[in-house]
């Protein structure tokens, strides 16, 4: 059976070009170098993993997975390319094995999204060296008292002659004990004579006196500051984005940024899966062997099941944003899923394996212990579940639309793994019209796979779905009601996520785009696993449509109407044997070197 997850093992990235999977090779190397007890022991103690910036920083990494195009062109690197596929790369090995070292990749990444998006061919420059250095970045939007509620900021720039003087407060900001350069978002004293009260993006040097590191606000290998700027110089060579341009830099950042956040919720779960795997099929209680168990066959497929869509639709996801212009931005309804979708999917995945593993998950010897805890922290950064399903509902009627085919006339998107750079996600432009995004008939996803059982009875779902919305949408103070909308966008959620799944698999099935040699090379995968991948599905939205009408707010109708879409999936027991069998081949294929 050709492996359908990560496995360092036998991981050679031959698709990729040389120098880069030299370097994916090298920080696998790093890590299985250090093995399992040491990086166990140094997450225990909490240690600031300068070894591991110094490993990258020699091998280039954040540099040469970093820069784009026009970066490069300044700083003379003439290879240099924001390449997202070789980025979902990176980010799943280095999550595989820490997420904590992952972070310093990510908070890299928000810091270099405004200077990126800027008119600042300067501050492009210096930064660019700097990143070519081994230097890491980070992102100062959220304050203490405000959250990542960017209207409102107590970061001040005055007027000081020809520059201006900032003061203010920064929390939850990472790398902020060693950035090279911080971008930090604030605004303009209302009394500017040229910007009064806007916003700014300005590039803060930590080295500077003005500059006060307080404290890393969590216990965790990764450093999270808050900091303070007191009277610090910003001169005009220093100043990102101003007015509405900064709030849009801001956003487009995060929207690059959410991606990242589903690939390393993957590789914490594959790394979490084969431990857990390993540990139930070798273990006998009241002389049986635990995975003989109906109840633990049954968690361990699901999880299997969720975790292999989860890489579906992340990959799918990419091909959208690697394709995204100004006349396509479907990739602005998918991004938010590979955050918010992706890594819930992930608690539910370690969920799974836990209640198989048991007391097993506790012990500090193991991945699982880290993995456990740090599942919990990604469906809650680069805004929370809620935050995230209240922007996918503002596509929904544009996608109603398309079901119709009414929709705009869009290009087909293949599978995008291309050496290209990915030059629009820093030429977003304003984040608005958001509701006027078109996008394409989803059915025909769906109707690939409708002979399959699980297939056909989410298919009935999502009609009774549309019911619901266009015969008993919400109401006036629905629209207001939160907990209401939560549920609904859920709904909305889970029909998405899984058009995307079912194209991903049509595309490895139909058009050779197995995605081969990659941390999503698809390979082997097969009809029954998508259908036992919807029988997930089938659950859940029965379990969301549940949900809704359980909601104070809901009407009599709603209520109908949700109840059509409660339905049991088909789990034939003979295919459900040959799945379960396929998750236990798993048990030995990959250990850490200890």
């Amino acid at each position: 059976m050709a492996s359908l997850l990560f496995n360092p093992s036998d991981y050679d990235p031959t698709h990729l070009d040389e120098a880069t999977r030299a370097n994916l090779l090298e920080l696998i190397a790093f890590f299985e170098g250090k093995g399992l007890a040491e990086m166990k022991a140094d997450f225990h103690q909490t240690v600031w993993y300068a070894d591991f910036l110094d490993r990258a920083a020699q091998l280039g990494t954040f540099g040469r997975f970093g820069t784009p195009a026009e970066v490069g062109e300044l700083t003379g690197d003439a290879e240099a390319r924001w390449d997202t596929h070789r980025i979902n790369e990176l980010n799943e090995i280095l999550a595989f094995y820490s997420l904590s070292h992952w972070y310093a990749w990510q908070v890299t990444v928000l810091g270099l999204g405004p200077v990126w998006t800027s008119d600042n061919a300067a501050a492009k420059e210096l930064v660019g060296g700097l990143l070519a250095d081994g230097a890491v970045f980070g992102f100062g939007l959220s304050e203490k008292t405000h959250g990542a509620d960017i209207y409102s900021t107590d970061m001040i720039l005055t007027r000081d002659g020809d520059g201006w003087l900032a003061t203010g407060p920064k929390y939850y900001i990472g790398n902020g004990n060693v950035a090279g350069r911080l971008s930090v978002f604030g605004r303009f004293a209302d009394d500017d004579p040229e910007f009064p009260g806007e916003y700014v993006f300005f590039l803060v040097d930590p080295a500077h006196p003005a500059y006060q590191l307080e404290k890393n606000v969590v216990s965790d290998q990764m450093y999270v500051s808050a900091f303070s700027l007191a009277d610090y110089p910003v001169a005009a060579a220093d100043i990102l984005h101003t007015g509405k341009p900064a709030w849009d830099a801001a956003l487009a950042t995060v929207n690059v940024g959410k991606a990242n956040l589903g690939w390393a919720s993957i590789g914490i779960c594959e790394h979490a899966f084969y431990e857990s795997v390993a540990h139930a099929n070798n273990r006998v209680l009241y002389g049986t062997r635990v995975t003989d168990f109906p109840h633990v066959r049954r968690m361990l497929a699901d999880a299997y099941a969720r975790l292999l869509a989860m890489k579906i639709f992340a990959a799918r996801a990419t091909d959208y944003m690697r394709t995204a212009s100004d006349d396509d931005r479907r990739f602005l309804l998918f991004n938010p899923l590979t955050k918010m979708k992706v890594t819930g999917e992930g608690e539910k995945v370690i969920d799974l394996l836990w209640d198989v593993i048991a007391a097993r998950g506790f012990e500090n010897d193991t991945y699982f212990e880290q993995a456990a805890q740090h599942i919990r922290a990604l469906p809650k950064l680069e805004g929370t579940v809620a935050v995230n399903v209240a922007l996918v509902l503002k596509f929904l009627p544009q996608y109603l639309l398309a079901a119709t085919g009414a929709g705009p006339e869009l290009p087909v998107i293949g599978v995008v793994d291309g050496a290209t750079d990915d030059a629009y996600l820093f030429a977003q432009g304003p984040a608005s019209g958001l509701g006027r995004i078109g996008f394409h008939d989803p059915q025909p996803a769906f109707a690939r796979f409708a002979h399959l059982p699980n297939v056909a009875i989410f298919v009935e779902q999502m009609k009774a779905f549309a019911e619901l919305v266009t015969t008993a949408p919400p109401t006036e103070d629905q629209s207001r009601d939160l907990d209401y909308l939560q549920s609904l966008g859920q709904l909305f959620t889970q029909i998405v996520y899984a058009q995307l799944v079912c194209e991903g698999a049509a595309l490895a099935l139909d058009a050779d785009g197995v995605r081969a040699g990659g941390v999503g090379d698809l390979t082997g995968l097969t009809e029954d696993h998508v259908n036992r991948m919807f029988a997930v599905f089938v659950q859940d939205l029965d379990g969301f449509a549940l949900e809704l009408f359980g909601r104070a707010s809901a009407t009599a109708e709603q209520r109908e109407k949700a109840q059509a879409m409660v339905a049991a999936p088909d789990v034939d027991a003979t295919y459900e044997k040959d799945f379960v069998a396929e998750v236990l081949s798993y048990d030995g294929a990959y250990t850490m070197n200890p």
